[in-house]
């Protein structure tokens, strides 16, 4: 006979598996976004000069900032 205690524990389990797939999901798309990340800066150049410009921009402020 199955105790709460083993309830609890199943129910963990199952849990801990629905929320693995939902962070698969979500790396899903973060991939995606930066796949056409990386195809739009393929295309042009400038652009990849904008975004670097931008991140550096980014590095400073954080590392300002914290």
């Amino acid at each position: 006979m199955k105790t709460f205690k083993d309830v609890m524990e199943g129910l963990k389990v199952i849990g801990a598996g629905t929320a693995t797939i939902a962070l698969a999901g979500a790396a899903v798309g973060i991939g995606k976004i930066f796949s056409s990340l990386i195809h739009s800066v393929a295309r042009s150049v400038a652009l990849m000069e904008a975004i670097a410009l931008f991140a550096l921009m980014m590095a400073f402020l954080i590392l300002f900032v914290f």
